[in-house]
């Protein structure tokens, strides 16, 4: 028996990357979310002492490429060097996802069928005649449970098998009739008709209207009246539950990482190392990991779990169809808020997830306005400043809902202008709003430790790695231009005293305009930076609270004002060099590139004169 190669296709959201995980052991993320695989992924496996190739495909609707995953999809499948193909269906819905079955065996008969979720679908009292099934399709029939790993071994051994030929695959006339010359609406109403006439045969449900509860669910979630005032609650809960639970952390691991640091500090004085050398590595590489760390760990502890489980549960599909129809107004699709929920975490990851946008113009109209949305290393700024400014004057939980929902204000407003600049770049492209097909899954139980192990793993981790490999380097470089002095003033003085005046007609002055250009590496060195410059010592200065914090800036010149100017300037600012990075790399554009950094500058620009204006002629 030779190595073969397998390919993996089907439509989203059918547990096609649980089985390619089942198969191949490798810990891909399986979220229940429509879209989720945009690539095409590979994996090896052993089967009876033979290694074999597995090639996981884009989810597909159709074959006839609407977009570009279904065009990677569709290429494969025609031109690809594979033995067997297993098509993964859901045994919930088997006749929506049986047409792309029957267009796949237009093209070949070396498939498999594997019909998952078979466990969920026998509780909601559904039962599918596998035999039958075979028999109208002319190829094999495999039950799976991928989540628990039943009837995988078979589906590998049956699709080997295939591959080698001993088990023979056949025409079936009423498939063979179908001829891919005509139209594709034609040949669409045909395939329907044929999967409708093969599932009256073949499935048998013994329960009546179970899909009861996800419709009484969808009736609350997706109503016009209802659907987006329940998303913005959640928005709301999500960050009151993040700025509530991060503040004691975040000081806890502070003091931490303070005696960390001072430790490591009287090791080296001990050692006999140079004071200077001592100050570069405790004050300006380590206190900036560490405060990186400090600041960020502990809401990405509590956002990103939190996040992952309204994905499990099925929910954030539902957020793109509720503002399908407010993008759809300004040009583009629901597939851009999708684009939007990955900002929240990172920037990079939302740019990275524009590639589910078929259309070029739109992708590219994604991409130049996902740095609106706030990622996780400003959110921490976003709340620090809310609360010190205000909500300090409120009782503890009082005062984490009032910066709930001052950040909650702050991202609609990120949002319309998200939606404003949209619509004036479709306009400028001339974009036609392409199709957008979105998958509602059903409803269900999430898997809590499984989400929050992924979520730790794949974004906390990933994201908090990131953050630190750039704040070590950057801080040596802020530690350098803050110590290097010219006639007793140091470069970060000169940098900070050049862009006050700029500063200054923008309601903040040129340190806080410094931190956040020397914080183009991270987000999240912005406010480490800052102390630094006002301390104007050279080092991080330190504080116990974040009452100390508002102590320090109120030292230097700031009101509620400039608070508001810099939030505002947190949100409307550059893409991190990250993101710009990976806008290049997907766009190969330096345009575009350009665009995504002036774009966001330029907003920020202009919403921090007027505010600033609006408050000298009225205040």
């Amino acid at each position: 028996m030779a190595a073969k190669n397998i390919a993996l296709a089907g439509n989203p959201n059918v547990g096609k990357s649980t089985v390619f995980n089942a198969i191949t052991g490798l810990n891909q993320h399986t979220g229940n979310w429509s879209g989720k695989t945009v690539e095409v992924c590979s994996g090896e496996f052993y089967s009876n002492g033979e290694l074999h190739k597995i090639i996981d495909l884009p989810g597909s609707y159709s074959v006839f490429a609407d977009s570009e995953e279904e065009s990677v999809t569709k290429d494969y499948i025609d031109n690809g060097i594979y033995d067997v193909i297993i098509l993964v269906v859901d045994a919930n819905a088997l006749e929506r996802y049986l047409c792309f079955v029957i267009q796949v065996l237009m093209t070949t008969l070396r498939a498999v069928v594997c019909l998952n979720m078979c466990d969920v679908a026998e509780k909601n009292g559904i039962v599918t005649d596998t035999d039958e099934l075979s028999l109208r399709l002319g190829i094999p029939v495999i039950k799976v449970s991928a989540k628990k790993k039943k009837g995988v071994k078979e589906l590998i051994e049956t699709a080997i098998d295939v591959a080698d030929n001993k088990i023979k695959t056949f025409a079936v006339k009423n498939i063979c009739s179908l001829n891919d010359s005509e139209s594709n609406m034609i040949l669409a109403q045909k395939v329907c008709e044929l999967c409708k006439e093969i599932c009256s045969y073949t499935i048998m449900v013994s329960k009546k209207d179970t899909k009861n509860l996800n419709r009484k669910l969808d009736r609350v979630f997706t109503s016009k009246i209802t659907g987006l005032p329940i998303m913005c609650m959640f928005v709301l809960m999500l960050f009151w539950l993040t700025a509530f639970g991060a503040n004691y952390p975040s000081e806890f691991l502070s003091s931490a990482f303070n005696l960390l640091i001072s430790s490591i500090s009287e090791f080296l004085l001990f050692l006999n190392i140079p004071q200077a050398v001592i100050s570069f590595l405790c004050d300006g590489v380590l206190k900036t990991a560490c405060w990186v760390v400090a600041v960020m760990l502990p809401p990405a502890l509590i956002f990103f779990p939190i996040f992952a489980l309204l994905e499990d549960f099925g929910y954030l599909p539902r957020v793109a169809f509720n503002t399908d129809g407010i993008f759809a107004k300004a040009g583009t699709s629901g597939k851009q808020s999708l684009t939007m929920m990955m900002g929240f975490g990172c920037n990079t990851c939302g740019v990275v997830g524009c590639r589910i946008i078929s259309s070029k113009p739109e992708k590219n109209i994604a991409m130049l306005t996902n740095s609106f949305i706030p990622c996780n290393g400003r959110i921490p700024t976003l709340i620090a400043l809310s609360s010190i400014f205000f909500a300090s004057v409120y009782t503890q939980s009082i005062a984490s809902l009032v910066t709930a929902v001052i950040l909650v204000l702050l991202l609609a407003l990120s949002v319309l202008v998200t939606i404003g600049v949209t619509k004036l770049l479709s306009l400028l492209y001339k974009t036609k709003n392409s199709a957008f097909i979105l998958e509602l899954p059903d409803y269900k139980n999430p898997q809590i430790i499984k989400s929050v192990a992924l979520s730790l793993k794949n974004k906390v981790l990933s994201v908090l790695l990131r953050a630190v490999s750039v704040a070590l380097p950057a801080g040596a470089v802020i530690w350098l231009i803050a110590n290097i002095k010219i006639y007793d003033v140091s470069i970060l003085q000169y940098i900070t005293d050049f862009l006050d005046p700029i500063g200054k007609a923008m309601g903040v002055d040129g340190t806080i305009l410094a931190s956040f250009i020397l914080g183009f590496p991270a987000n999240e060195i912005v406010i480490p930076v800052m102390l630094m410059s006002y301390s104007s010592n050279g080092s991080l200065t330190e504080y116990s609270s974040l009452s100390g914090l508002r102590d320090v800036l109120i030292q230097n010149g700031w009101n509620n004002v400039t608070a508001l100017c810099t939030l505002v300037l947190c949100i409307f600012h550059f893409p991190c060099s990250t993101t710009c990075l990976t806008i290049y790399k997907e766009t190969k554009s330096k345009v575009i590139t350009l665009l995504s950094v002036a774009i966001p500058l330029l907003i920020g620009v202009t919403l921090r004169c007027f505010i600033n204006l609006f408050y000298r002629i009225f205040f």
